[in-house]
């Protein structure tokens, strides 16, 4: 405070400055700031079952935002004080691109700004510095917070000059690419309040690389148009990494008052509308309450733009309200005017109507009834998180600033995994499309297109392998055809990838041309097309050669861990070793359930894989390194430019055999060379080895080194022994539980800078990929416990995590799962995370144990007894056979996991036949449920006793 009295920078200095009439515009001196603010801080609170949530004083938290979107492309994201941007794409954004620091760094945002005769100026957003100077004051502005699926409403009440604002925003589920918004504002005191509004929205309309590149030259392009309702800006050129090309993206802001009717006058340059020496938060044509003035185009064409709207004067007794209605609408093809129906009164209504229940439908698939209430309600704004995660991709949020926009290959498929619970049939079509990015060496293309089944070369011809990407297609393609039972999926064919990379991007193909298009070729130069099942044995086989001095798989750029990437030349992932031996298996068994189920006994193969599956014809020491990379050679040979085009016919016999010979050899060598034990008698899996072939795990450094990655992927791959996960679970409880937090760090403090490993050890420990609680792991971690029967173990993992998130003091986010949660506790990068899909995939099929098993369904519930409500009751209702069930769990005697079993089974409330599968679970067959009606509750009633 000190300091800005010498600047000059208290408000009450600014507002003489720029005061019309010398009022101090609701000032009062700073004093006794509170210096511990949080100590009253509310927590959020569901308001009813439909996942709506209130937080009061919302902005006396930082870094908070709000998604609002739909899957046309537009991607919006609000704070409390209305920060946040407005953008289609990388290179198209209404509103500047803004990061988390952003969101309290800058003073432009989604303002409204209202001048009160005798009162001053005020913005129902907070965005003027009056308003933040007094934020910590006694008497500050009530604020409240309010949203649901997919809207955001903000309350802001000032009882000093008597007026409430309420402010809502959501872009429509529907086919537009707009941002609707409303202000309503109620007089609250007891006097006449005159009162000029006006919108004043910044409009950036150009590439978020501009923000830094070519700033001022791209402010040049700019063409204003001023329209009957508002502002339309079109620049000329887009300047961005395409190269400057003809621009027809249009971006717009308009308005209309109560009565619909239009703005009285325009402010569309924003030097002009904050004035020589003002700002954003205090600007000279709102505190001077300026008129606006006609000015021709060469005083408004080429500058910065703001879609700043001044409406009529309005009077508002006491008591009585007006309200005022935004557009803010990119086109790609300069057709804004059409936007402006959504002014109308009824028309805003109805698509907010619209938009509600369109997202209330599309979670509807997917419902959880627990105990725990909360529990159920914060389910639901996780089961939303892979939806926006294939809106948004991995960038465009505030807190994934580094991203240019789309997913990443493993994005792909693990969202995959949540869309399959809740639309599955919706899903084949993109699973199908997806193979398409597969290269023929096992790798895959590392840029997404917009569209499904569009891939593009690597950026800048700049290769990049991460190791682990081989293993998720066939999880997803596993789960699809389990939830199902579309075995004919395996045998449909699908293109591949081609560009110049080959042999796993460690050479080149000087004969390819990037004017023959993407797609493998035969050498009759025709695109080639291979089953899924030929694709995913591509991934798998490839992986299982390419190995380290130490016979695991060799690390290459990362794996799931991006911050692992610097030991691209000596160092192995042993944590992914053990997921493609575990699904050499499970390859194997799917297989032979093709051959059962299909009376299947062949199946044609491009004659270039015989080399992979090398025991039919040469059966090599797989303890062998030299004798495996051989091979992988061989391979790479043979395919580096073309295929031949040939198909041979291998005998599913003779390939169960061949990958269930590869994956046991796997499996046994990280059971016996990759367990550890340390000077405490504790043991555990070493996950890696670093780029100069050492062991990275352990305690021979003299610190306690150890990872959770390592130890997820053997129990879940069936590779650990009862006893080692047991002997597993005790070590990470020792070195990576930290219940302050959320639960299981992702590794221990190595406490060195490990520039032969990777990136993360370069981050402060307890921060992101160095020893963070991560969520995703954490989660996978939970799910690997479940799949293993350790259904207590897993419990507790998922329990400290859900807990933390909801506990908004520690956590600091809205309801959903973070990426991840950093040394204070907070949650970081939330939405966008994979955590989300296997969170709801492990509740679903693990914890509720309701899951496919080639096309039938098998219940086997792992639910502890706290889980449960009052009455014994835990409920879920879900997609399977196309029919929505519900899953009733009766345990009234309140028996705990591992003491109950199933004594019955109702449909309907009569008995039905099943076959009982493994410890604990039956099997209904799928005809029971397909002959469902589709019309009312189809209750599956469980009595566990």
């Amino acid at each position: 405070l000190y300091a800005s009295i010498l600047s000059g920078q208290t408000t009450q200095n600014m507002s003489k400055r720029t005061s019309k009439n010398g009022n101090l515009f609701l000032l009062k001196p700073l004093v006794g700031i509170n210096m511990e603010i949080n100590k009253n801080l509310k927590e959020w609170y569901f308001t009813e079952d439909d996942g709506k949530f209130i937080l009061d004083s919302p902005d006396e938290s930082s870094f908070l935002y709000f998604p609002i979107a739909n899957a046309s492309g537009m991607m919006s994201v609000i704070s409390p004080e209305l920060h946040g941007d407005v953008k289609t794409s990388q290179n198209t954004f209404l509103i500047e691109p803004v990061s988390s620091n952003d969101l309290h760094n800058t003073r432009s945002a989604r303002n409204f700004w209202l001048y009160i005769e005798s009162k001053g100026a005020w913005s129902v957003s907070g965005n003027s510095s009056c308003q933040r100077t007094n934020k910590y004051s006694s008497d500050k502005e009530k604020v409240v917070m309010e949203a649901g699926f997919l809207w955001h409403k903000v309350s802001r009440e000032n009882k000093e000059i008597g007026i409430l604002a309420e402010i809502t925003n959501f872009v429509p589920a529907i086919d537009n690419t707009v941002e609707l918004m409303e202000v309503k504002i109620t007089n609250i005191s007891d006097e006449k309040l005159e009162i000029t509004p006006t919108a004043a929205i910044p409009i950036y309309c150009r590439s978020a690389d501009n923000v830094r590149d070519h700033r001022h030259v791209t402010s040049l392009l700019n063409r204003i148009s001023l329209v009957n309702n508002g502002i339309v800006v079109k620049p000329t050129l887009s300047f961005d990494e395409r190269g400057h090309q003809k621009n027809y993206v249009s971006y717009a802001v308009f308005g209309s008052d109560e009565n619909e009717n239009p703005p009285v006058g325009f402010f569309p340059v924003s030097e002009d509308f904050i004035g020589e020496g003002g700002t954003f938060d205090w600007p000279e044509v709102i505190i001077k309450n300026q008129a606006p003035l006609k000015l021709s185009e060469d005083l408004i064409n080429g500058y910065e733009a703001i879609g700043a709207l001044r409406f009529k004067k309005i009077t508002l007794n006491k008591g009585e309200s007006n309200s005022f209605r935004l557009v803010l609408s990119i086109n790609e093809n300069g057709d804004n005017l059409k936007d402006i129906e959504y002014l109308k009164k009824e028309k805003f209504k109805q698509s907010f109507d619209e938009t509600e229940m369109f997202w209330n439908k599309k979670l509807a698939a997917l419902k959880f009834n627990l105990g725990d209430k909360k529990y159920n309600q914060w389910m639901k704004w996780v089961t939303l998180q892979p939806i926006l995660r294939r809106i948004y991709g991995c960038s465009f949020m505030p807190h994934h600033d580094y991203g240019r926009g789309g997913r990443g290959w493993r994005d792909l498929w693990q969202d995959c995994l949540a869309l399959l619970l809740m639309e599955p049939y919706d899903v084949k079509n993109l699973l199908l499309n997806n193979f398409a990015g597969v290269r023929i060496d096992g790798t895959n293309a590392t840029i997404i297109g917009k569209n499904s089944g569009e891939f593009l070369a690597d950026r800048n011809n700049i290769p990049r392998v991460w190791m682990d990407h081989g293993v998720w297609p066939f999880l997803a393609t596993k789960l699809y055809i389990d939830q199902t039972g579309d075995l004919d999926f395996l045998l449909e064919e699908q293109s591949y990838f081609k560009d110049k990379h080959t042999a796993r991007c460690t050479a080149y193909d000087n004969k390819w041309n990037p004017d023959g298009g993407a797609c493998l070729k035969t050498k009759n130069n025709e695109i080639y097309k291979g089953t899924v099942l030929e694709h995913i044995l591509v991934q798998h086989l490839t992986s299982f050669f390419h190995v380290g001095d130490n016979n695991n798989i060799l690390l290459e750029g990362a794996d799931w861990n991006d911050g692992f990437d610097m030991a691209e030349k000596k160092g192995e992932s042993v944590t992914f070793s053990a997921l493609y031996a575990g699904n050499l298996l499970s390859i194997a068994e799917l297989l032979q359930g093709i051959k059962k189920r299909k009376n299947l006994n062949e199946v044609k193969i491009a004659a270039e894989i015989l080399i992979l599956l090398n025991t039919l014809n040469n059966s090599i020491n797989y303890n062998s390194k030299e004798e495996k990379r051989k091979i992988l050679d061989e391979y790479y040979e043979a395919c580096k430019h073309s295929v031949l085009g040939e198909k041979v016919k291998v005998s599913i016999d003779d390939m169960v055999n061949d990958l269930s010979i590869k994956g046991n050899s796997l499996s046994e060598h990280i059971r016996k060379n990759e367990w550890i034990s340390n000077r405490e008698g504790y043991s555990w899996f070493n996950g890696y080895y670093d780029n100069d072939g050492k062991r990275v795990e352990g305690d021979d450094s003299g610190y306690v080194r150890m990872t959770l990655t390592g130890q997820v992927f053997p129990i879940m791959s069936g590779i650990s022994t009862n006893e080692q996960t047991k002997e597993v679970i005790k070590s990470i409880d020792k070195y990576l539980w930290d219940p302050d937090i959320g639960g299981c760090r992702l590794n221990t403090n190595f406490n060195e800078v490990l520039l032969n490993i990777g990136r993360c050890f370069g981050f402060a420990f307890g921060h992101k990929e160095n020893g963070s609680v991560f969520s995703h792991m954490t989660v996978m971690y939970a799910n690997a416990l479940y799949t293993r029967g350790f259904a207590l173990e897993g419990f507790k993992v998922l329990e400290k995590l859900y807990t933390h998130c909801i506990d908004f003091k520690k956590c600091r986010i809205y309801p959903g799962i973070p990426e991840y949660i950093n040394q204070k506790g907070r949650g970081m990068y939330n939405y966008l995370t994979g955590a989300a899909s296997w969170l709801l995939l492990t509740v679903l099929t693990r914890v509720f144990g309701v899951r496919g098993i080639f096309g039938d369904m098998l219940i086997q519930p792992m639910l502890t007894k706290k889980q449960f409500n009052k009455d014994g009751i835990a409920e879920v209702q879900t997609l399977f056979a196309n029919k929505i069930i519900i899953i009733k769990y009766n345990n009234n005697s309140k028996k705990e996991y591992g003491d109950y079993s199933i004594q019955l089974v109702k449909l309907n409330n009569n008995e039905i036949e099943y076959k009982k599968y493994n410890n604990n679970g039956i099997i209904i067959k799928r005809t029971i449920i397909e002959n469902l009606k589709n019309t009312g509750s189809n209750i599956f009633e469980i009595i566990l006793g």
